[in-house]
């Protein structure tokens, strides 16, 4: 886990490196910009296809979902109940409900459980996020932050949100390949299996990218504190016994 978590936190580095001395004749934001839209559009959409075509669906993918549903509420509960305590701004308050309900399942997660447990876990976080938590987020995300953001903040339905995920569009894809018992080409599997090679370390490498270390204020941590307990204790031990 520990040899996992330093190549992770090497990767990373790597991009914050790269973000610091890149090549000038393009901006370090466009560098950033390309590499997640490559993600985001073509590499993680191919992953999402060739492990959702490929794994079992059942009533396993029904009990992942509910379980992943039962963290989102649980943080949201929780962390709704101790921000009547604390004294917040309401784009405070929002940015804190956002962080501690809405987990970074795939781009962190699925780092870590592909190289601890393997690649057969890949199927339970892609299901665990694209049936649950992605959904959620660009729903009642985006109605949570129109709720507490400022004025003058641009007006987006969360539906059409929805239709402009491309993994979204992949795994219903992918559903329908699998549901229908379409057989899955081993040539077609080959390609989606080298583009997915491709998702762990430039996900990771973007991340180091959009690092920015200006922003950190130690006067902060208190409100954080909170948010971390929540994210790495108690949504761990409900969704353990949730899942169960």
């Amino acid at each position: 886990m520990l040899l996992v978590l330093v190549q992770m936190g090497l990767l990373i580095a790597c991009g914050f490196a790269w973000k610091q001395w890149a090549p000038r004749h393009i901006p370090a934001l466009a560098h950033r910009r390309a590499l997640t839209d490559l993600v985001f559009f073509i590499l993680l959409p191919a992953l999402v296809l060739d492990v959702i075509w490929g794994a079992p669906i059942d009533k396993t993918s029904l009990k992942i979902s509910l379980t992943a549903f039962s963290g989102l509420l649980t943080a949201g509960i929780v962390m709704w109940c101790l921000l009547r305590f604390i004294k917040t701004t309401p784009e405070q308050k929002g940015a804190l409900m956002l962080a501690a309900i809405f987990p970074n399942v795939t781009y962190l997660g699925l780092p870590v459980t592909n190289q601890v447990l393997g690649s057969w876990s890949n199927a339970i976080v892609l299901q665990y996020d694209l049936f649950a938590c992605t959904p959620a987020l660009m729903t009642f995300g985006i109605l949570m932050a129109h709720h507490f953001g400022g004025a003058g903040q641009q007006k987006v339905h969360p539906l059409k949100e929805l239709t402009k995920v491309p993994p979204l569009w992949a795994v219903v894809i992918a559903l329908l390949l699998n549901v229908l018992h379409v057989p899955r080409p081993e040539l077609v599997h080959h390609t989606l299996t080298t583009l997915s090679g491709g998702v762990v370390p430039l996900m990771l490498i973007a991340l180091g990218m959009s690092i920015r270390w200006d922003s950190l204020r130690l006067r902060y941590l208190p409100l954080l504190l909170p948010v971390a307990v929540i994210t790495l204790l108690l949504v761990p031990v409900a969704v353990f016994f949730t899942g169960g």
